[in-house]
């Protein structure tokens, strides 16, 4: 018995036959390219590949190709999956734990796309489109803001005016935060300790931090939209809430247009032209100044959210690396925590260099602060957390 996990974008839905028991990936899939002329669907099963090119209209006809795939490979999906968990990107203030979805949730969902423009609406849309292909299951949302949801008031209030802010819904709430609360549990499992002080840095296309003490986190890089933080694939980041008035006086940019820059036009991509790290290093390396710059914005960024979390937590016992950049990127982890041996922090060259998709520690034996990989596995904890409401 598995439960399928759903993570529906604009143009692509992810998807994954997780067993939320022993944490198998029974088969997973990706369909993307959603109303271009051409779309492809992936299957991975049985230690295979299936490819599927054809046009998608929709993610109705996306969906429904995935289970046909499916099903002509053995899986009988009406049979053997007991719940599908979706992937939501923004709860509000209203959802901040898994929740078993009808039609006022989803709704609620749908309402909630102001906050999240460009998430929440087709997080919604792969949900009605699982719910008429799987009618007679159990479908879930978990969300992305769920764990930041307590974050003490000094961490999650703005600066503005208070009725304001109250009216519509602004404060900081977080993102990523299946993965910070997945990755951080793994942290205190691998080490076997408790009550640890940690930084965690889910460093992908799109990228965030957070300070946990004890399990619970007090502080995050996200704020109202994924937008703010760290610099990103093709998100800015933090930047001076002045720029979108001045681009709306001095360039006449709608905030459509500033919208568009800030979340797909800046960031790496913004700044190098590439948001893959891959092509970016490779750029470096042939003596690109505008990659070298853009990697050395991205690094003095990340360092400044690691000093300030070290100083909000006061004592640090881990800092761990994760997602796609975290994971592979032995220089940006290198890079991050050069020069800081005399906060006890020392990578060890030869353990960071190793590839591998288990935990472990890249630290040397003699810092204070362990540091380490930990693969995330939003879907497995996607899996686990929709068991849990449905049993």
């Amino acid at each position: 018995m598995s439960v399928l996990v759903v993570n529906s974008g604009s143009s692509s839905v992810k998807f994954q036959l997780v067993d939320p028991v022993s944490g198998e990936s029974l088969a997973s899939g990706l369909v993307e390219q959603i109303g271009e002329s051409e779309g492809r669907v992936v299957l991975e099963y049985g230690g295979s590949e299936i490819e599927n090119r054809r046009e998608i209209p929709d993610h109705g006809v996306g969906l429904a190709v995935a289970f046909e795939m499916l099903e002509a490979s053995g899986v009988e999906l009406r049979s053997e999956v007991t719940a599908v968990g979706h992937r939501v990107v923004h709860g509000g203030e209203v959802f901040y734990r898994p929740t078993l979805i009808d039609d006022d949730v989803l709704q609620q969902i749908s309402d909630l796309s102001a906050l999240a423009p460009l998430h929440n609406p087709p997080n919604v849309l792969g949900i009605e489109v699982a719910r008429e292909q799987l009618p007679d299951v159990s479908h879930v949302a978990v969300f992305d803001t769920a764990f930041f949801h307590g974050l003490p008031a000094a961490a999650a209030t703005y600066a503005i005016d208070r009725d304001v802010a109250k009216a519509h819904g602004i404060r900081r709430y977080g993102f990523h935060g299946t993965s910070h609360e997945y990755v951080s549990q793994q942290v205190t499992r691998f080490l076997g300790r408790e009550g640890l002080n940690q930084i965690v840095l889910h460093l992908g296309n799109g990228a965030s931090a957070s300070a946990i003490r004890s399990g619970v986190p007090i502080d995050t890089s996200m704020g109202l939209t994924p937008l703010e933080g760290l610099v990103m694939g093709t998100r800015s980041g933090d930047i001076d809430p002045g720029v979108v008035m001045h681009l709306k006086r001095s360039a006449g940019m709608d905030v459509d247009a500033i919208d568009q820059l800030l979340n797909r036009a800046s960031g790496l991509k913004g700044l190098a032209g590439v948001n893959d790290f891959r092509v970016l290093g490779r750029n470096i390396e042939n003596g690109d100044a505008d990659a070298k710059l853009a990697y050395d914005v991205y690094i003095h960024r990340l360092r400044k959210y690691i000093g300030s979390y070290m100083v909000l937590l006061g004592r640090l016992d881990t800092i761990t690396f994760t997602a796609g950049v975290g994971e592979n990127a032995a220089g940006v982890r290198a890079d991050a925590l050069a020069n800081l041996e005399g906060f006890g922090i020392e990578v060890d060259a030869e353990r960071n260099a190793v590839r591998s998709r288990e935990p472990r520690i890249v630290s040397t034996d003699a810092s204070t602060v362990t540091v380490l990989v930990v693969p995330t596995n939003e879907e497995l904890a996607i899996a686990q957390a929709t068991e849990q409401v449905t049993l």
